[in-house]
């Protein structure tokens, strides 16, 4: 999981250096969440292998996480004493947009980031601290 981040790491830094693109810190931080949730989840429910892809679709960083369980994910209704099993919560709320679909072999994941956007401060692209 963790070479996972970091892939989503250099291939933001690179759309960013090598392509201009604007990226964010938090688009970059988010990203790093949202591969982390997705691939950990593919990880403990899937047997066999999982496949991560990363792009740049206009404004948004798409990541696509393909496993081979055919089980769609789903959002657990909010109990306040759950600790725990909240990463789809969380990712379902920091994205544009969330799609889960059945393939012939498992299933495929895609949730989409924005790459600008406000950061904590309200300034696009700064970051306090």
């Amino acid at each position: 999981m963790g070479e996972a981040r970091r892939q989503a790491t250099r291939f933001l830094a690179h759309a960013r250096a090598e392509h201009g693109l604007p990226v964010s810190a938090r688009a970059s931080d988010l990203t790093q969440l949202v591969v982390s949730e997705l691939v950990t989840n593919a990880l403990k429910y899937a047997p066999g292998p999982i496949l991560m892809d990363l792009r740049i679709t206009g404004d948004l960083v798409e990541v696509t996480v393909w496993d081979s369980d055919p089980a769609l994910p789903m959002a657990r209704a909010a109990e306040p004493g759950r600790v725990g099993q909240h990463g789809l919560e969380i990712v379902m709320a920091v994205v544009e947009s969330f799609e889960a679909r059945r393939e012939p072999v498992g299933k495929r994941i895609t949730a989409r980031i924005a790459l600008t956007g406000d950061e904590p401060d309200g300034r696009p692209g700064h970051r306090t601290g």
